[in-house]
């Protein structure tokens, strides 16, 4: 299980090296959304690495990354990403971001544009936390870290999943592996990068600086940053496309697999 200890954390990767006989293959990141971890692109690292080299990241506190004492601000786990690409010797590569993965890929090709080729933000939003939801979250986080995930998951498989994937008998294989690992989280870890995110700053005032060509991806049934958060994306990123996926919510890559899988090809192909 591949650790690297960047920034004073120590954070879990993955890493499908370079593909046979593709020496000078790009590398393709993803990062993920919160409460997640970077199995949800398994089914996108399976359908790009034959031509990419794929590298999956869990933020500390999440995933298979050990807890961290703090640091779950967005800008830190932008510095995370960044020494990780140090430490893989990687001076640019791809990067889709979903939700909070897209809150740190923003921030990343905005303030170090020569790290990103190409820019894929799924799920996410460029301002703050809507106020109406905070009071729900922060509930939500301080009952996950005393009780766990159990009492709670009637109320977040609906901001996370659009009611086609929940009504979707084959689905719910792949949502409970997602709450058997989330079950082996540290809920003290978990409950602090919660807050990091609906306690986040904007980078709305930044995004028009971004350069890397964009593509913003949403589910048209997304609860969580609902399609007007991807348009205000999309308007305000030059040259950014948008698509919005039908029958899915806020776990696109999840969801709506192959559909996620063959926008990203054809975007980081260009």
């Amino acid at each position: 299980m591949p650790i690297a200890h960047v920034n004073g954390a120590d954070v879990h990767y993955t890493d499908s090296g370079t593909p046979p006989g593709k020496p000078d293959a790009e590398a393709v990141v993803f990062g993920h959304g919160l409460l997640f971890s970077g199995d949800m692109f398994r089914d996108q690292v399976e359908g790009l690495e034959d031509d990419y080299r794929c590298i999956t990241v869990d933020w500390r506190s999440q995933g298979r990354s050990p807890a961290a004492g703090g640091g779950h601000d967005m800008d830190t786990l932008t510095g995370d990403l960044l020494a990780l690409l140090d430490e893989l010797g990687l001076e640019s590569v791809h990067y889709v971001g979903l939700s909070m993965g897209g809150f740190v890929g923003m921030r990343l090709a905005a303030r170090n544009p020569e790290r990103v080729r190409t820019l894929t933000l799924i799920d996410t939003s460029a301002g703050p936390e809507d106020p109406e939801k905070i009071s729900q979250y922060r509930l939500l986080a301080n009952v996950y870290r005393w009780i766990g995930i159990g009492p709670v998951r009637g109320k977040v498989e609906p901001i996370m999943f659009a009611p086609a994937s929940r009504e979707n008998p084959a689905f719910r294989h792949r949502a409970d592996e997602w709450i058997a690992l989330l079950k082996k989280n540290n809920r003290a870890g978990m409950r602090r990068a919660i807050y990091g995110v609906f306690e986040r700053e904007p980078i709305a005032d930044e995004i028009g600086d971004i350069g890397a060509p964009t593509l913003v991806v949403v589910g048209a049934d997304d609860a969580a940053t609902p399609v007007e958060k991807a348009k205000e994306i999309a308007a305000v990123i030059p040259g950014a496309r948008l698509e919005v996926v039908s029958d899915c919510g806020h776990s696109s890559t999840m969801e709506q697999p192959e559909i996620l899988t063959r926008l990203i090809r054809d975007h980081v192909a260009g």
